[in-house]
């Protein structure tokens, strides 16, 4: 992994002449980005963002922060105990230069909570914002994850995920149905490639899953799945609790 996205993170905190990242799935065409979106303050946020930094509480845990903007509000403007993870190292050490007091390098999967921060304590809100739920790659995976998610939440927890029903983005038949590709267990999943500077990333596994096969995934392993904000492109947030 040449952690292209984190590179385009640590070139724009260090003035190091970022360039737009350049973003392509399975199932849509080359699109840009810019790196400056990840810096937004609270003000530049999705509405449906802005709702998950209000209802978050307690011991927050921030999966896949990124550069660290959703977790940099909680901190310093909620003075809410903040964690905050990525697999990224560039990202990390860009969200250490903005200031973020407890951020380190890890896959949620394998965060031990004794080992990696020396704390017993679990988290009272889990935060898997701009489509965190689709670090889990297929839904085959999506039990796995959530289970792995409930071990960390305190009694009372709740974890706070936004994603899309991307149906919308497939042709439809005579008969109003969808053409969906046989390839893939659950129209979802799509295979992520990122361009920066020049240079490629290997490709990976991501998914957006709709809200009704959350909900089912989630009370199958013990959740309550509540419906929160509907956005204005087939996305929405989502609270889960025990």
């Amino acid at each position: 992994m040449k952690d292209l996205f984190g590179k385009a993170i640590l070139d724009y905190q260090t003035n190091n002449h970022p360039e737009d990242l350049i973003t392509e799935t399975s199932i849509s065409e080359a699109d840009e980005m810019s790196v400056a979106y990840l810096f937004r303050g609270f003000n530049e946020m999705p509405k449906m963002e802005q709702k998950a930094l209000q209802l978050a509480k307690g011991n927050v845990l921030d999966v896949g922060c990124g550069a660290g903007s959703h977790s940099l509000y909680l901190q310093n403007e909620r003075n809410l105990e903040v964690t905050s993870i990525d697999i990224s190292a560039n990202a990390i050490e860009a969200c250490l230069l903005r200031g973020l007091k407890k951020a380190k390098v890890k896959d949620v999967m394998e965060l031990n909570l004794d080992s990696d921060f020396h704390q017993h304590e679990k988290y009272d809100t889990i935060l898997l914002l701009m489509n965190g739920a689709g670090m889990c790659g297929k839904l085959k995976n999506i039990s796995k994850f959530l289970q792995k998610l409930k071990s960390l939440l305190n009694e009372n927890g709740q974890i706070l995920l936004d994603s899309s029903d991307i149906i919308y983005m497939f042709d439809e038949d005579d008969d109003g149905g969808k053409w969906i590709p046989t390839d893939v267990d659950y129209y979802g999943e799509v295979t992520f490639e990122i361009q920066y500077k020049g240079e490629k990333e290997e490709p990976f596994n991501w998914m957006y899953i709709d809200f009704n096969t959350l909900q089912n995934a989630a009370v199958a392993n013990g959740f309550q799945c509540e419906l929160v904000i509907e956005g204005e492109h087939f996305d929405y947030l989502a609270k889960l609790t025990t």
